[in-house]
């Protein structure tokens, strides 16, 4: 029998995988681990430091995916980190040093002829305003400076009770009308209501429309005429109907009017003043944030990219903590309902847990008297606001703009103004960067928008939002100023200089940068559900002359 041959184990063929691709296939497991990890725990947006508090459930909406890794150049993962003391803080966060160099000057100038020199007999001018409450405060400051124009007596303007605000509320309902009266008897007559004789009112008002932007040669040409053979004249939809190229006595009414003859009831101040002693308590500092969410439905992401669409909640808290803010700072936030509820608004809350609005601070006792009434409930807000140590606009609307004028006239107390233009290319790829690098890019965009003495250009916004020939420059400044070639310090600071000429005309028109802004105004109880045109000025005056009421009302408030 012959020896058989021991059968050798089959050979299999094991294909050779390079080196390189095995590391690569290791690493990708190793991602995914780390990535399945990730999504079990906690967001790593946040450091344990910056933690929300127990009312406040971390929220994976923060960022549109919650774990956002990326790989720098030696292969190691980045996580995009905020810190809990945000970023590189900006230079005096609080406040500039240069606002003790400016001050508010609105006192009419030795030539400003009194109301009694100034008015003539039997001429009333009777104003309706239009909007919310604050696109009815400019009506209110315009309608005095028209009197004045037409040398009138001006019947205390009528608020608009008709748009979609629904407010009953009376002019005297919301401010103080007998100071208003008292505070400008020098500059133009007013009266609570029409003379009567017989029990009737002597004459039956006229009632026009002018166009927007009228200057004072418009008001002589179209309302002049009406006023002489009328002599009552009402005119309506009151609201951005004087131009911003006014002389320098006339700037400086429009000042006193707004800054210090438009008073809030002693109620709704007592109030307003009770919420700012309570924010204040909780911490040295707050901000005041104006927040509220817009989006056409024409087109967007075009809006946006053109800087017209306010930031989001969760960008406006981006970009307060990469200026510097920590997440210990208090924030009041002034709104109506926001688009979205909880839900948009819970990226800000994570960012800055110590979170509050009027509902917060207050009982619902203590708002009833102004709950039911959309112009009060945005006074409160307005005074909070006003009284904040920082105040973040983040929109174009009325309440932003008012507030921003009046800041700069009070000392210059930091306004933010985000830039959104230039922020919105940098958000949605702030990922692919360090946390570092985010904030130093956001402090740097944000140059030229933090409020500051010296940003604002002739030319530049609106005279609402940049009361310059209100603005006088300290003893120091204006030594300064006089030293130096004046045109170029006038291109610098676009402050108004002390020794201008009481009736040479100042041109404060936007530019084509800044003209296009929406008349609404944003938080005041503004119903959820509407579309809004965006309506520049141009579009707004194309519906007027075609009298249709339906968009009137909608473009106008």
């Amino acid at each position: 029998m012959g020896l058989q041959r021991r059968r050798r184990p089959e050979r299999r063929v094991v294909p050779s995988v390079p080196v390189p691709a095995a590391l690569s296939a290791a690493a990708l497991l190793l991602l995914l681990v780390l990535a399945s990890h990730s999504l079990l725990a906690s967001s790593p947006l946040l450091d344990a430091s910056a933690a929300p508090t127990p009312r406040t459930k971390p929220s994976s909406i923060l960022l549109k995916n919650p774990v956002e890794l990326r790989r720098n150049a030696a292969g190691a993962i980045d996580v995009f980190r905020v810190p809990s003391g945000g970023g590189g803080p900006v230079r005096d966060l609080w406040g500039s040093k240069l606002s003790k160099d400016y001050y508010g000057c609105s006192n009419a100038t030795s030539g400003f002829a009194t109301a009694e020199s100034n008015t003539l007999p039997n001429r009333y001018l009777m104003i309706a305003t239009s909007g919310g409450l604050n696109q009815q405060r400019t009506g209110i400051t315009d309608a005095v400076v028209a009197a004045r124009i037409l040398n009138a007596t001006l019947v205390v303007p009528i608020l608009d009770q008709k748009s979609f605000w629904k407010d009953a509320s009376d002019f005297a309902d919301i401010f103080d009308v007998d100071w208003f009266i008292a505070t400008l008897r020098k500059d133009v007559k007013i009266i609570k209501q029409l003379p009567e004789k017989g029990g009737k009112i002597i004459r039956t008002p006229y009632t026009m429309r002018v166009p927007r932007k009228c200057t004072p040669r418009c008001y002589e040409s179209r309302v002049l005429p009406a006023l002489t053979k009328k002599h009552v004249v009402k005119l309506t939809k009151f609201d951005y109907r004087l131009s911003n190229k006014l002389e320098t006595d006339l700037q400086k009414l429009r000042c006193r009017v707004n800054y210090h003859s438009l008073k809030f009831t002693d109620q709704i101040q007592a109030m307003g003043d009770t919420l700012i002693q309570r924010m204040k308590a909780k911490s040295k500092h707050f901000i005041a944030l104006h927040l509220s969410i817009f989006e056409t439905t024409r087109n967007p992401e075009k809006e946006r990219r053109h800087g017209k669409c306010p930031l989001t909640p969760e960008e406006i808290g981006l970009m307060l903590r990469a200026l510097g803010f920590g997440n210990d700072v208090h924030l009041y936030v002034a709104s109506g309902e926001i688009y979205g509820g909880e839900e948009t608004l819970a990226p800000l809350k994570t960012l800055f847990p110590n979170f509050h609005s009027k509902e917060t601070l207050a009982t619902e006792r203590e708002l009833a008297p102004f709950s039911s009434y959309s112009s009060r409930m945005a006074a409160l807000d307005f005074i909070v606001c006003d009284g904040s140590d920082v105040f973040v606009t983040n929109n174009n609307g009325n309440m932003a703009r008012i507030l921003a004028g009046r800041r700069r006239y009070f000392g210059h107390k930091r306004t933010i103004r985000p830039n959104a233009k230039k922020l919105y290319s940098l958000f949605p790829n702030r990922t692919n960067m360090t946390w570092e690098t985010f904030s130093s890019k956001v402090r740097t965009l944000q140059k030229g928008f933090m409020g500051e003495p010296d940003e604002l250009r002739p030319g530049r916004g609106e005279f609402h939002e940049y009361p310059a020939a209100c603005i006088c420059e300290g003893s120091k400044v204006a030594a300064q100023s006089n030293s130096n070639d004046q045109a170029e310090v006038s291109h610098k600071n676009g402050i108004s200089n002390v020794s201008r000429s009481a009736g040479e005309a100042i041109d404060y028109h936007s530019s084509n940068e800044d003209s296009d802004w929406i008349d609404l105004d944003y938080g005041e109880n503004t119903p959820l559900g509407r579309s809004f045109s965006n309506g520049t000025e141009s579009e707004y005056d194309v519906f007027i002359r075609q009298e249709d009421p339906e968009l009137d009302e909608v473009l106008s408030d």
